[in-house]
């Protein structure tokens, strides 16, 4: 009786890894639950994209690759690209050289991202993400130029 209700909290709990600072990996990370990065990572991290999986990338961590994850939080260096479908957070130490799409992101002051912010729109239809909302793509190609130094939009 008891061993059913403990084995089910253990299945929900998440599982822990840490890449600690002195370990250096070199190829692509696959993972479940939380991984805590204050080491070195050459290659790519994913996780299955409808989990509950977390990267932490600590103030010494360095990722030299992509990053798939639902969530991710870095207060490291990330040479890559961040495709993150739940939540983004840049800590204030947090340097990011590549694009970065998100859900919803949280930076604060003093993080950097050096490439574009790209929101994902989930498509209700097909329940795939879309890297670009129609609405800003449409508005974007409707700016008529009038002059050197005036722009102006039509909107529907």
């Amino acid at each position: 009786m008891f061993a059913s209700r403990n084995k089910s909290k253990a299945e929900k709990t998440l599982a822990h890894t840490l890449i600690s600072r002195q370990t250096e990996i070199v190829g692509d990370l696959h993972f479940m639950g939380e991984l805590i990065v204050e080491g070195k990572i050459k290659g790519s991290i994913y996780a299955q994209d409808g989990s509950e999986a977390l990267v932490r990338i600590a103030e010494s961590g360095v990722v030299e690759g992509d990053v798939y994850v639902p969530s991710v939080v870095v207060n490291g260096l990330v040479n890559g690209d961040i495709h993150s479908t739940q939540h983004v957070e840049m800590a204030a130490k947090a340097v990011v050289c590549g694009n970065v799409y998100y859900n919803l992101i949280e930076m604060v002051m003093g993080s950097e991202i050096n490439g574009s912010l790209l929101h994902l729109v989930k498509n209700h239809k097909d329940g795939r993400a879309l890297g670009i909302d129609r609405k800003v793509a449409k508005l974007a190609s409707s700016s008529v130029t009038l002059d050197k130094n005036t722009t102006e939009t039509a909107v529907d």
